[in-house]
């Protein structure tokens, strides 16, 4: 009997488990095999150079230096958490960003070369984010798809639909 229960415990248990997001980091992103890649800019956490980084957004788009990096295949279809920084493509007339650019890093896309397209992840969310919430981190849940996209601020090698984004706290 006492088999029995811990089987259906196990049985039930399981998909919740299994539901759990895989925490990625940006590396992971990147092909073990991959050739080097050019060093990125720094995370911007001196928000005293925001209003620099501001100006920047109404010049040109910085040219992305490699637009068809190698991804990492296996990654198709899982489950995953993602930390960082949203480049907004699209936002409602309630002022909230429903399709994105996911990036590691402050200002990627805007006022500096966008990074490798496999350091970004187009987004897309029902929900969306608050306008004026941009300047923090977030956190995005969902199924990851290796596919290219391509958009006016860069081209990406990876896409998801968000499931869930909030705030990053460390």
């Amino acid at each position: 009997m006492r088999h029995l229960l811990f089987a259906l415990l196990l049985a039930v248990a399981t998909p919740i488990w299994a539901g759990e997001p895989r925490e990625l980091t940006w590396s992971e992103l990147i092909p073990k095999d991959a050739p080097p890649q050019a060093p990125q800019q720094a995370p911007m956490h001196d928000l005293s150079q925001l209003a620099d980084a501001l100006a920047a957004e109404s010049g040109p788009a910085a040219e992305q230096s490699e637009p068809d990096a190698p991804v990492v295949k296996d990654l198709d279809n899982q489950q995953i958490k993602l930390p960082g920084y949203i480049v907004p493509l699209d936002v409602t007339e309630e002022g909230r960003v429903t399709e994105f650019l996911f990036v590691p890093y402050f200002g990627a896309c805007i006022h500096v070369p966008p990074p490798p397209s496999n350091q970004i992840v187009h987004v897309t969310s029902e929900l969306g984010v608050q306008m004026d919430a941009l300047y923090q981190p977030f956190w995005i849940e969902g199924p990851l798809k290796v596919e290219a996209t391509d958009s006016e601020m860069g081209s990406a090698g990876y896409k998801m639909t968000a499931e869930k984004i909030y705030a990053y706290e460390m």
